[in-house]
C-alpha cells in the first residue's frame, strides 16, 4: 500500500496527499493533539480532515469499506458481525424505499451502500473528508441512483429544515467537537417524528478521570483516532436530550459479544486468516518496518510511518480500554424528533 499522489492520478480529484504533503500533515495533527483541548475543538475540522487525508488508505487496506467495530458471536467471522451490527441499527430505523435517509459522517460508503442494496430507500452521505467521498463514489456504483454526496461537516448541513425520514451515525459522532451542536443540526433536518440512530465511542462509567492509566489509554485512542475528545455514555444521552431528541433506547452493546470473541479480538492477532492479518500487531508491526524501510529508500513518502505509528498506538490503546471496560465503540442509542402536536 501507498500514498500516491493526488497530481499524479487526478489533478481536479482529491485522491490522496501527494509525497510532500504527508510529512506537514502529520505535523499539524499531531501539534493539534499535544495542545489544548480547546484548540483541537475549535479546528476539528484541519483536526479530522488531516486524519482521513492520512489514514484512509491504512483503514481500507486493513478493514475494508466499514470503519466499524461488531459485538461478535460464537462462531460469527469478523465480517459477518459487521454486517449484522449494521443490519440491527438499520432494522431500528423501519427504513423502506421512498425514504430520505442521511448518513452523518459516511466515510468511504461502506454501511450506506449495504443500506441501499437491502432496503431501497434513497441516502445522502456527508463527509467532511473530500477523498473519502472520491473513494465511497467508487464502492456504490451498483446502487449510485440511491446515493448521494454531500462535502460539507454534519455540524452544519446544507439541507432544509424537516428535510429527512430517519437519519444515523456509526462511529462517527466522536469526531464532533461538541455533541449537542451536532445533534442539534441532525434535529433541525430530520422531519417531526422521524428517528436517529447510531453508534457512539464513549467513556463507560468504569473510567476513573483520575487514574493516570485510564487517562492514557483516553489520549492514546484519541490521538490514533482523530478525536478532539471522548464523551461518556451519559453526555451522549444528555446531549440528545438538550438538542430535543426523545430517547428511545440507549446501552453498550459491546457486553452482548460472546466472551471468547469481543469486539477488540480484530486487533489482537487471536483471528488466523490472510484477510485479518493487518489488523494484527504482526501485521501492524509488519507494516511499520515497511514504510521505515519505504522512507528510507525514498520509496515511501516521509511521514508514513509516523501515521502508521500513532494508528499502531491508537489500536493498542483500543484492545486496553476494551479489556479494561474503561471504554467502548458501541454506545447504541435511538433517538426520535417528537411529532408536531
Amino acid at each position: 500500500m501507498a500514498l500516491v499522489s493526488r497530481k499524479e492520478s487526478n489533478a481536479h480529484s482529491p485522491i490522496r496527499l501527494a509525497p510532500t504533503e504527508v510529512k506537514p500533515a502529520v505535523t499539524r495533527y499531531e501539534n493539534l493533539h499535544d495542545g489544548e483541548l480547546a484548540d483541537r475543538k475549535e479546528n476539528y475540522r484541519s483536526l479530522v480532515n488531516d486524519y482521513y487525508d492520512l489514514v484512509t488508505d491504512f483503514f481500507e487496506f486493513g478493514w475494508g469499506q466499514s470503519f466499524h467495530f461488531a459485538p461478535r458471536r460464537r462462531g460469527e467471522s469478523f465480517k459477518e458481525s459487521l454486517l449484522r451490527h449494521q443490519r440491527f441499527l438499520a432494522d431500528q430505523l423501519s427504513l423502506k424505499p421512498g425514504m430520505q435517509v442521511l448518513d452523518a459522517g459516511c466515510g468511504v460508503g461502506g454501511p450506506m451502500g449495504n443500506f441501499a442494496r437491502w432496503y431501497g430507500a434513497d441516502f445522502v452521505g456527508v463527509n467532511i473528508n473530500a477523498y473519502q467521498i472520491e473513494r465511497a463514489k467508487g464502492h456504490i456504483k451498483d446502487v449510485s441512483e440511491l446515493c448521494r454526496f454531500i462535502h460539507a461537516s454534519y455540524m452544519q448541513i446544507p439541507e432544509e429544515n424537516d428535510h429527512f425520514d430517519a437519519a444515523f451515525a456509526i462511529e462517527s459522532m466522536p469526531h464532533a467537537p461538541d455533541k449537542t451542536t451536532a445533534f442539534r443540526e441532525i434535529f433541525r433536518v430530520l422531519r417531526p417524528g422521524a428517528c436517529f440512530a447510531g453508534y457512539d465511542w464513549c467513556l463507560t462509567e468504569d473510567f476513573d478521570p483520575e487514574d493516570r492509566e485510564c487517562l492514557q489509554i483516553k489520549q492514546n485512542i484519541m490521538v490514533g483516532n482523530g478525536l478532539p475528545d471522548i464523551s461518556s455514555t451519559h453526555e451522549v444521552c444528555n446531549a440528545l436530550r438538550d438538542a430535543g431528541f426523545e430517547i428511545l433506547g440507549a446501552r453498550d452493546l459491546a457486553p452482548d459479544a460472546d466472551p471468547d470473541t469481543p469486539w477488540f479480538r480484530a486487533l489482537q492477532g487471536r483471528d488466523f486468516s490472510l484477510m485479518s492479518i493487518p489488523r494484527t500487531p504482526i501485521g501492524r508491526s509488519m507494516m511499520n518496518l515497511t514504510l521505515r524501510i519505504g522512507e528510507w529508500l525514498r520509496l515511501a513518502p516521509q511521514g508514513a510511518r509516523a501515521v502508521s505509528t500513532f494508528l499502531n498506538n491508537g489500536a493498542d490503546a483500543l484492545v486496553k480500554g476494551g479489556e479494561s471496560g474503561v471504554f467502548t465503540p458501541m454506545f447504541f442509542f435511538l433517538a426520535r424528533k417528537p411529532a408536531c402536536p
